[in-house]
Formats: structure tokens, C-alpha cells, sequence
């Protein structure tokens, strides 16, 4: 039985789970997400929870337990708590700045670099500390996002310029040695 799985997934006061089949439906505070599972995996609300369990213990399906349980609870956290990613811009003269709701960056382009959130997305911006938060509900979605924001500069690995995750190791080289004279 797969450890992850077999947990219940406890519903905290102010969230709402509706059990459709295979569809499941969280409401809470944060919004609301829905989520289409495997027909395979019964999914039942008992009480205060959701419990997640599978037909057999084939390989496919011992992962797909897992896997479902991990998304419902996700679901669940999102909507009451909230999920961020907070990444740092490093560099001479870069900087974001939030204008509106979108995001402006200033990342040694010609131009500006705009990203507007998607639905449910939105971003915190330190100036001074040049952070960028990009908070909601859906925890796949605010990855993408910020792995998104990343990918418009990356971290080089020479002088460690660029957007990077707060917390990232970029792994530094040496420049070149400079020219022997003869």
C-alpha cells in the first residue's frame, strides 16, 4: 500500500470538496479549483476528509494513488493557504517593477520585458531587495509561471547575472586566464 496514498486528506473549516465521480471540486477562501482524475481511482469524501483508493496493485496504479492523493491535497492547501515561488534578479541594472498587475522587467534587453499573470496569479515585487513573488492557488501553475519568469534571463554561470530562484546555487566558472606574454 503506498504511504502517500493511503493518507486521508483532511478538509481544514472554510473549504468546500465536492466528489463527482471522477471530478473533484475545492472551494475555498483562495477560489475555487476543479480537477478531472483517473476513472480508475475511487476518490470518496468521508467526513472531514478525502480518501483515495485503488482497484489493484499493479505498478500503474500503485502510482497513480499516489499521485492523486498528492493533487487533491494540493487542491485543498491552495485554496485555504496559498502557494508562492520567490525568485531574485541579480545583476548591474536589472530590476523588476510591477506595473499595474503586470509584471516589468529590466534584464539587459533593448527592451522591457512583460509579463502579464494568468488567471488567478499575482505578483509582489521588492524593489529594493529585487524579488519578485508569484503567489495562487494552483501550485502547478505558479511553478510555470515562475519558471517562465526564470527562463527570460537565467543565471550565467560567469558572473551569476540573471533570474534566479531564491535559494538557487548557480554553480560559478573561472573566466579565462588571460593572455601570456611572449
Amino acid at each position: 500500500m503506498s504511504r502517500i496514498g493511503r493518507m486521508p486528506v483532511v478538509i481544514p473549516d472554510g473549504v468546500q470538496v465536492d466528489v463527482k465521480g471522477s471530478k473533484v471540486i475545492v472551494k475555498g477562501p483562495n477560489g475555487e479549483l476543479e480537477r478531472e482524475f483517473r476513472p480508475e481511482m475511487k476518490i470518496e469524501k468521508r467526513d472531514d476528509s478525502v480518501v483515495v483508493e485503488r482497484p489493484s496493485d499493479a505498478p500503474q496504479m500503485r502510482s497513480l494513488h499516489g499521485l492523486t492523493r498528492s493533487l487533491i491535497n494540493n487542491m485543498v492547501v491552495g485554496v485555504s493557504e496559498g502557494f508562492s515561488k520567490t525568485l531574485e534578479v541579480q545583476g548591474v541594472g536589472y530590476r523588476p517593477e510591477l506595473q499595474g498587475k503586470n509584471l516589468i522587467l529590466h534584464v539587459g534587453y533593448s527592451h522591457l520585458v512583460e509579463v502579464e499573470p494568468l488567471d488567478g496569479i499575482e505578483f509582489e515585487v521588492d524593489t529594493k531587495a529585487r524579488t519578485v513573488v508569484v503567489k495562487g492557488a494552483d501550485k502547478e501553475v505558479v511553478g510555470q509561471v515562475a519558471a517562465d519568469i526564470r527562463k527570460v534571463r537565467p543565471p550565467e554561470p560567469y558572473k551569476g547575472k540573471g533570474i534566479r530562484y531564491q535559494g538557487e546555487y548557480v554553480r560559478r566558472k573561472a573566466g579565462k586566464a588571460g593572455k601570456v606574454m611572449a
